[in-house]
């Protein structure tokens, strides 16, 4: 099982706990190339706008690391622009100023939060519960004509966070495209478990987060298309050549690079995460034949397995197994906090007792076989009802 310090009140703190880490659709641990890369950006002194050795000392690392993150996205370093974050990126992109944007309710409440603050009218995806977004309605929409095309945008998921359902946005983007519309794709969980291509995807923007892959909370990236609509979200000053303004984040940017660069190297690990996956989901069948995987019939990340037991509740589920040493997460760990079922499987249409009890399991390239093993015992004891009285 995964070694994480766990920090307890009571006189335990600093003792390291045994526990099995499977929320990595959550955040990634920070991985160590990404944190000696943070620490040596730390020592870092100037501005990375100075134009002094000290300010171009800190630039140098920059754009090395711009370097690294256009390489995981297959695009040109000069197409990335640093965010705070994916959910900084994607409100970018939305707030441009579309008057047509369309979108699918399983996207990230990210998109779905600044799709309804715009004031461009709202064109909804409708999406079938194997999860996917419907191609059919997208293109009678946009070859019917009943919605204008100027200044429109689509804005579709790589891969759906919670059930890992991988959406067809090439073929989405090829028909939109060809019909003047923008294309936004949300590559968050696409990151080193898909291949990335901008081009290959045929989508004039891209968002990615570092904490996803292995680097540090609080960075993102949006990758532009050269030529792509587009207006600053924050102003004030010409960094990232005046599509984002604020000093750089360096150690973080640092942080990302590094990580990106091993994203990367991670492709090599799906089949592994994918092996593991299936063995989990086998046994959650073996001992839960009435539990549903969301999504099973479609293309889906092969780190992801969204589990639905009826008559669980999730954040109950979800609490137990905290006990008993794992951590899962039910629904985006964005909306924690939240009472109710997923705003994405209300949108897939699923019973409301499966949607309401699904939990997300997510796995990465250091999950081990131990780990699974762990899930599983736990899940043969969270799910046992208890007998009832005679």
């Amino acid at each position: 099982m995964t070694a994480l310090s766990d920090h307890r009140p009571g006189g335990t703190e600093g003792l390291v706990h045994q526990r099995a880490y499977l929320d990595w659709n959550a955040t990634a641990p920070l991985s160590p190339a990404a944190r000696r890369a943070m620490i040596a950006a730390l020592d870092l002194v100037g501005n990375p706008s100075s134009v002094h050795r000290e300010g171009r000392t800190a630039r140098a690392v920059i754009d090395a690391a711009r370097e690294d993150i256009a390489a995981l996205a297959g695009a040109s370093p000069a197409d990335i622009v640093f965010t705070s974050g994916a959910t900084e990126a994607n409100a970018t992109v939305l707030s441009v100023g579309w008057d047509t944007i369309f979108a699918a309710g399983v996207e990230h409440d990210s998109v779905t939060a600044s799709v309804r603050a715009s004031k461009a009218r709202t064109v909804p995806l409708p999406v079938g519960q194997d999860g996917l977004a419907n191609g059919v309605a997208f293109a009678k929409e946009v070859l019917g004509g009943s919605v204008p095309l100027s200044r429109a945008l689509l804005s579709l998921q790589l891969a759906n966070n919670e059930t890992g359902v991988i959406q067809a946005v090439s073929d989405f983007a090829a028909l939109a495209r060809s019909h003047g519309v923008a294309v936004h794709c949300d590559a968050v969980q696409g990151a080193g478990r898909l291949p990335l291509s901008l081009n290959q995807l045929g989508v004039d923007y891209l968002t990615l987060s570092a904490h996803k892959i292995g680097g540090p909370k609080g960075i993102g990236a949006l990758v532009i298309q050269d030529g792509s609509p587009f207006a600053p979200l924050i102003r004030g000053g010409g960094h990232e050549r005046g599509r984002r303004a604020g000093t750089e984040n360096v150690a973080a940017i640092a942080g990302f690079g590094a990580a990106a660069a091993e994203a990367r190297q991670a492709l090599a690990a799906v089949d592994q995460m994918r092996v593991l996956r299936d063995r989990l989901e086998d046994g959650v069948r073996r001992i839960t034949p009435a539990a549903v995987i969301v999504g099973a019939q479609s293309p889906r990340l092969a780190n992801t397995s969204c589990i639905a037991l009826a008559g669980q509740a999730a954040e109950t589920l979800v609490i137990k197994f905290d006990l008993a040493g794992i951590a899962v997460s039910a629904g985006s760990a964005c909306s924690s906090g939240k009472v109710g079922k997923s705003a994405a499987l209300a949108a897939m249409d699923l019973p409301d007792d499966i949607a309401r009890s699904a939990i997300r399991v997510s796995i990465g390239p250091t999950t081990t076989s131990a780990d699974v093993d762990a899930f599983l015992a736990a899940w043969s004891s969270v799910t046992r009802r208890p007998a009832k009285a005679a």
